[in-house]
């Protein structure tokens, strides 16, 4: 890769992660990176097209990994659907070992991934446009592994997977310690055990009253009309 075109990546990933996105000014990235406006323009064309050519640069290899390893888990499960345990491995798992190898990015990397979660809907349209394909795939393992979710309510749960993913690549927070009255730590195994087994019970946890409730008025409803 261009020498300037790597650094000016390494310098917005960093600026990016420790600031934020939108409080991140791409005079500030110039001058950090000691490049010009025109170098940023000839290889990115503007700050959007610079985050998405610094995503894409991590998602590619992630992306691979996580198809190996839900390749792997299915050959395992011989025809059987994988367990949602090693379902949510498979694609969380690649992502938290970029934390131990600074080639990927490592802890910034992870970082500015938590910090976009919080920023709207910048990423999620950046990560499916770059990874559909690879999400497809992951849905699909997911409705196996439960096939007795509704698909709204596995919306939903998905939704709050996201969020519980975002926070552990945020590290955590400082508020978290006065809960716990516990110093935040991280690593990476232990972060994926955890994660694995949190979102588990979550995808698992029985389905509100509230929910099935609206789900028999919609099916009754259905009955009426036809």
């Amino acid at each position: 890769m261009n020498h300037t075109k790597e650094r000016i990546l390494d310098t917005a990933e960093r600026l990016f992660a420790e600031q934020g996105y939108t409080a991140t000014s791409l005079r500030s990235i110039i001058a950090e990176a000691g490049v010009n406006l025109a170098a940023v323009h000839y290889h990115f064309h503007s700050k959007e097209a610079l985050l998405e050519a610094l995503i894409l640069r991590r998602s590619v290899p992630a992306n691979h990994e996580r198809l190996v390893l839900l390749d792997r888990f299915e050959r395992e499960a011989e025809g059987n659907p994988p367990p949602l345990e090693k379902v949510i491995e498979a694609f969380v798992a690649p992502t938290l070992h970029m934390s131990r190898d600074p080639k990927s990015g490592g802890m910034v990397f992870m970082r500015l991934l938590g910090r976009l979660h919080a920023e709207g809907d910048l990423l999620p349209r950046i990560l499916t446009a770059q990874s559909g394909d690879v999400l497809k795939r992951f849905g699909a393992a997911l409705r196996a592994a439960l096939p007795g979710l509704e698909p709204e309510e596995l919306f939903w749960r998905v939704n709050l997977a996201v969020g519980a993913l975002a926070q552990t690549l945020r590290g955590g927070s400082k508020d978290l310690e006065t809960i716990s009255d516990l110093p935040l730590s991280f690593d990476s195994e232990t972060a994926l055990e955890r994660l694995v087994a949190f979102l588990s019970a979550g995808f698992r946890a029985p389905v509100p009253t509230h929910a099935i409730q609206e789900s028999r008025q919609e099916s009754q409803v259905a009955v009426q009309e036809r």
